[in-house]
């Protein structure tokens, strides 16, 4: 497969300090150690640690330098950048030609570009629907995590951050561009009536790294997931929330498809976060296939949180935001 992961996401807020506390408090990760192009050592300016100059929130969860960026922005459009890892030069050099031929534009990066997304070697391009894309190899390792959370770990590593629920326009298109251009697998699908189909696509042997739909509201972050080691983890997460005021819009429950135990919450913006443990790890004799039996049990509220996200995005784009 010519893309391993989904290295990391870049969002936007308005208060990205607000996201550091759900981050850190909620999620139990850690304020990255390092600011990406600012090098390393300790702050001497009095900020909070993980926060750049500019007010970005850098998030770590693993023995990545971060996971996920929260960039201060008029918070009109949540999904930012998506990173997505590659092997090594050899792998960028031919996956942007891949694309150029294709008649996507491309634009390699700037080497303090690169830097600042603690990264060696770096492209930009959009998906068919507009979503930007950040291809990249070598990313910065510095280890020693160390969650606020006592004992708590992260899955994540080789398979990437999590995965994200995409609604998008020009379905067919980015099905194409994903699969056959950058090496994604289908895993599977559920359809909604005769024409919307949620597919749900792998890079690596994590079930799913990109689910999307076309919602007709446009590009839209739904929901990211990150995964949590055990279950124990999740349902002290579950009590977070609960404690610290967080809106849970569904209750725990499991998906059928992916196997995820699991429950959604509001994070600081719009975007909803799935908490979840017990993914399935796929192997090369998986089919892809249809399935219609929903989860295998909880989950209350969920397709209503999915109805108002598409909601919400129609609302945000008739006073003129994204």
């Amino acid at each position: 497969m010519t893309v391993k992961a989904l290295g990391y996401i870049g969002l936007g807020s308005r208060d990205p300090g607000a996201w550091l506390r759900f981050g850190v408090d909620m999620l139990g990760m850690m304020p990255a150690r390092a600011i990406p192009g600012e090098g390393w050592g300790t702050a001497v300016d009095g900020r909070v640690p993980g926060v750049a100059r500019d007010g970005t929130v850098f998030l770590k969860m693993d023995d990545r330098q971060w996971r996920i960026a929260v960039h201060p922005t008029d918070g009109s459009r949540e999904l930012l950048y998506l990173g997505l890892e590659l092997d090594d030069h050899i792998s960028l050099e031919r996956c942007a030609v891949v694309l150029q031929d294709e008649g996507y534009a491309v634009r390699h990066a700037r080497p303090e570009e690169a830097r600042s997304r603690a990264v060696t070697g770096l492209f930009f391009c959009e998906d068919p629907s507009g979503n930007a894309l950040e291809f990249f190899y070598g990313p910065t390792t510095d280890y020693n995590f160390a969650s606020p959370v006592p004992g708590q770990r992260f899955v994540a590593g080789h398979l990437g951050l999590g995965h994200v629920n995409l609604f998008l326009d020009r379905q067919a298109a980015c099905f194409d561009f994903y699969t056959r251009l950058l090496g994604f697998k289908l895993s599977d699908y559920i359809r909604y009536g005769d024409e919307a189909a949620l597919q749900f696509l792998r890079c690596n042997p994590r079930h799913h790294s990109l689910a999307m739909l076309d919602f007709g509201v446009g590009n839209v972050l739904q929901h990211l997931m990150v995964e949590m080691e055990t279950i124990d983890d999740v349902g002290k997460a579950l009590d977070r929330a609960k404690r610290l005021g967080f809106l849970v819009v569904s209750a725990l429950g499991r998906h059928r498809n992916d196997g995820t135990l699991s429950f959604y919450m509001r994070s600081p913006g719009t975007v909803d976060v799935e908490i979840g443990c017990e993914g399935k790890i796929l192997d090369e004799t998986w089919a892809a296939n249809e399935f219609c039996e929903g989860d295998v049990w909880g989950h209350d509220g969920l397709v209503e949180a999915v109805i108002e996200s598409g909601e919400n995005a129609r609302r945000r784009a008739g006073t003129g935001s994204e």
